[in-house]
């Protein structure tokens, strides 16, 4: 499955996202991804804090890889993009990039796994949602 746009959740830099040589620390950049992915699940209409609570699963990051290009810096402007190219019945992979305009700051491929929220094993992804990934493709 590939989504014809990538969802797009603007950021912008403060002190408390930098480091001593005042540009964004690195692992910030993994905390931009994961407000991306809590906004873009938000925009399809399912809140993280909703559908642990109505389908009683959670999606966990299971694998990422990440390649840093170009360092932000204080008060940047920056763009996180979600888009998904796969998924399985109980994954998805998505594509996440840091954006300073054009340019490329960071990407990365981002798996993650639908887990039950009681028993932290990996479940199907709740049917409405599959449903709503399909059509939003």
């Amino acid at each position: 499955m590939i989504a014809a746009q990538p969802f797009r959740f603007p950021v912008r830099v403060y002190y408390e996202d930098t480091d001593a040589a005042g540009v964004v620390y690195y692992a910030n950049y993994l905390k931009f991804m994961e407000r991306a992915r809590s906004e873009w699940l938000e925009a399809l209409g399912f809140p993280v804090a909703a559908v642990a609570r109505e389908h009683g699963v959670v999606f966990v990051v299971h694998r990422c890889e990440i390649d840093f290009f170009v360092p932000g810096q204080l008060n940047d402007t920056l763009e996180v993009t979600v888009e998904v190219l796969d998924r399985g019945a109980s994954r998805l992979v998505a594509r996440q990039e840091v954006r300073r305009g054009a340019t490329v700051l960071a990407a990365a491929r981002v798996t993650l796994a639908c887990l039950s929220a009681a028993r932290w094993r990996p479940v199907r992804i709740p049917i409405p949602l599959a449903i709503r990934l399909e059509t939003a493709a």
